[in-house]
């Protein structure tokens, strides 16, 4: 999985991480916000569409070819039909997990496993590279806040800085300027192409989880 490969959950997940250490800006918020992002590329790639509110799989059969999206696609094809505000949570955490392994696999991540109070066994991630975030974020912060304009936007970039700008700021913005520039993260959603009624819907259902999350914190 090169750089430029790298799926919109897989990017989402390496934004959100600090680079000055192991943890995770907004760890409790990570699991709906990757999640998110994988919906969002089901919908680009057409393999998922809306059907009055309802995350509908398009066949039975096609697939992408990345297993954190396959995984996915496969739950939903598996389930019950539920709405797109259901699938940002529900079960978001293993779509996290998958991500994680995904990365560590193509060394972006390391696995180091620890034991909780010597007892129970756990793995905590290390991020292995940084320049690839600091790039990653650097491109975000020019998607969100110029020069780049909106029209020249490539689709899979205006959907993670339009994810990240509705989760967690704080990764695009440094410092205390963190005032979203909502207008242009509107106009970014609107260049998503057939996944534009599908990606505001999901900002909003991000939105809401997050703010759910933060109370939970």
């Amino acid at each position: 999985m090169s750089d430029g490969s790298l799926s919109l959950p897989a990017r989402l997940c390496l934004l959100a991480w600090d680079t000055m250490g192991t943890e995770v800006s907004g760890a409790t918020r990570m699991p709906q916000l990757v999640r998110a992002g994988a919906l969002t590329e089901l919908a680009q790639r057409g393999l998922l569409t809306d059907e009055d509110g309802i995350a509908t799989p398009v066949d039975l059969d096609s697939e992408t070819g990345d297993p954190v999206l396959d995984g996915l696609l496969e739950l939903v094809r598996e389930s019950r039909p539920h709405r797109w505000r259901t699938w940002v949570t529900l079960r978001a955490r293993f779509t996290l997990d998958a991500v994680r392994e995904q990365l560590t696999a193509g060394g972006y991540l390391r696995a180091e496993k620890r034991r909780v109070l010597g007892v129970f066994p756990t793995v905590e991630y290390v991020l292995e590279r940084g320049v690839v975030v600091e790039a990653l974020r650097a491109r975000a912060r020019d998607v969100l806040l110029g020069p780049v304009p909106v029209s020249e936007v490539s689709e899979r970039d205006a959907a993670v800085v339009a994810l990240a700008a509705a989760a967690e700021p704080r990764t695009l913005l440094p410092g205390r300027d963190r005032d979203v520039p909502e207008e242009r993260v509107e106009a970014l959603a609107g260049r998503c192409g057939a996944a534009v009624p599908v990606l505001r819907t999901v900002v909003r259902e991000v939105r809401t989880a997050m703010a759910a999350a933060s109370v939970a914190e």
